[in-house]
């Protein structure tokens, strides 16, 4: 028999919220959900991530212990 009262409280309504707009309404243990990213507002999704162009693993691993690649 399973123990009374040891659940949290289950609100079928729950706002999601981002910077104060409500986006949809999901059931959760909280009363109201705060997010900072969502698929409209996520640069991968915008199109508007920026790429930078770094060095790779390995070339930073030779610069920093100043090899290079012809030294084995």
């Amino acid at each position: 028999m399973p123990k009374p009262d040891i659940h949290p409280e289950w609100f079928k309504t729950t706002p999601v919220l981002c910077d104060g707009k409500p986006l949809c309404l999901v059931g959760s243990t909280k009363s109201e959900l705060q997010i900072d990213m969502w698929l409209a507002n996520h640069p991968f999704y915008t199109k508007s991530q920026v790429m930078i162009d770094s060095e790779g693993r390995v070339e930073r691993f030779m610069k920093k212990y100043g090899l290079n690649s012809t030294d084995q």
